[in-house]
């Protein structure tokens, strides 16, 4: 039965249903999925896909974490990734500590839609995003343009054209979590224990915290 899962906003949305009409990767199909199975289903999303589930580095798998959502997910487009400089995307996959905190800065805890996902959230990283517009016209820290949101079982994703970046943490210059997090940040159970908002004050998170901070966003 299609329903309200079946509809999809965004500039993007017609050329992707004419590319995948039917199937897994439809809108139709990816509504009924988990968050990982919708982003999996996706072909323009295959690099995100790879990036969360172990793929592009076996020390993060955050797919266990996205699952037991609900998340709202900012999921870069194959051409987001490709417009990031080769420095910056070989970083992210040779080193757990830069690519954990960057993948929880584009999930926010929560179930919205394009017409109410505006205003400033935290993100599982701890640190906010700004969200501005609404329905088909979406941006994300005035960076980033959704492309396509559509709905999957307990996520919303939203296809966005840029990787976020994750602002940097006071005076420093190095990409959080940069300190002694060992891949064990990179657990996918560990974000969803201990959480303490210090994520906000101090980049302090810089350490294993990107995981910690989860469920603060609990509202």
């Amino acid at each position: 039965r299609s329903g309200p899962r079946e509809v999809a906003q965004g500039p993007g949305c017609d050329a992707y249903k004419a590319q995948v009409p039917g199937g897994a990767g439809s809108f139709m199909g990816m509504g009924s999925q988990v968050a990982s199975a919708a982003i999996a289903s996706n072909p323009d999303l295959s690099t995100f896909s790879s990036a969360i589930s172990g793929k592009l580095n076996p020390a993060v798998n955050i797919v266990s974490v996205l699952d037991g959502g609900p998340y709202v997910v900012f999921a870069p487009t194959n051409e987001a990734f490709a417009k990031l400089d080769e420095a910056t995307l070989a970083t992210l996959k040779n080193d757990p500590t830069v690519l954990l905190p960057t993948l929880f800065y584009h999930m926010v805890l929560g179930y919205l839609g394009p017409q109410n996902v505006a205003g400033k959230m935290p993100t599982q990283d701890g640190r906010p995003v700004t969200v501005t517009g609404k329905g088909g016209d979406v941006k994300i820290n005035d960076t980033a343009k959704v492309v396509c949101a559509y709905s999957a079982k307990g996520a919303y994703i939203y296809m966005i054209d840029t990787v976020l970046t994750p602002p940097a943490a006071g005076s420093t210059t190095t990409t959080p979590s940069t300190s002694s997090t060992e891949t064990t940040t990179s657990t996918s159970a560990a974000p969803s224990t201990s959480a303490e908002p210090t994520s906000s004050e101090a980049p302090a998170t810089t350490t294993a915290s990107p995981a910690t901070t989860t469920k603060v966003p609990n509202s």
